[in-house]
């Protein structure tokens, strides 16, 4: 079974910790280096994106981040999550670990009132997925390897690059497990290889 790693300097880590740990899935919360070095996958959440870029260079996790994903480490990144991934945002200067080729428009659907909720279609998933948005991202230029697994109005809300899964919204605040599993089934993919 795969040690899946939540990225718990920031965030709303506890409620990925309580999907995954429904699914029966181990999880380590990480705050240091070493921490990293024993996962198999790792959950980036969802918060300030700015505040989880300023945490992760004090904690000294940004390059030991960009060489774990860069050798194919899967990681899942929710809303502030998507947006510290990606390689590029509009709407402010911060830490990117850009190890995912989007550009990333910050707080695009609006502020905390304009939170939304939307029965998104998503590539591989069978039936409407009820997605939270809050405060939310959305992709707005999209790299060559990047497939768009939904969008929004015609945004890429959800991506995926290789062994790198991206969400503008927050799938971990539903009941709904169908996304965390397409994580766990990516980590497991990725270890049979």
């Amino acid at each position: 079974m795969p040690t899946i790693g939540i990225f718990a300097l920031q965030g709303d880590f506890r409620e990925h910790n309580k999907v995954l740990g429904g699914l029966g899935m181990e999880t380590v919360d990480v705050r240091t280096p070493g921490q990293l070095d024993g996962v198999d996958g790792l959950v980036i959440p969802g918060g300030e994106s700015t505040t989880i870029g300023k945490l992760a260079d004090r904690f000294g996790l940004v390059e030991p981040l960009r060489e774990r994903i860069g050798s194919g480490m899967p990681v899942f990144g929710t809303c502030a999550g998507l947006i510290f991934l990606s390689s590029g945002v509009t709407g402010g200067e911060q830490q990117l670990l850009g190890v995912l080729d989007v550009v990333v428009q910050r707080n695009a659907f609006g502020r905390q009132n304009e939170s939304f909720e939307a029965a998104l279609d998503i590539e591989g998933l069978d039936e409407p997925f009820d997605a939270v948005f809050i405060r939310a991202p959305w992709v707005e230029k999209v790299g060559s390897g990047v497939d768009v697994l939904a969008t929004v109005d015609d945004h890429p809300v959800m991506v995926r690059q290789g062994s790198v899964l991206g969400a503008s919204f927050h799938p971990e605040l539903t009941d709904d497990t169908r996304i965390h599993q397409k994580f766990v089934d990516m980590i497991e993919e990725g270890l049979e290889e």
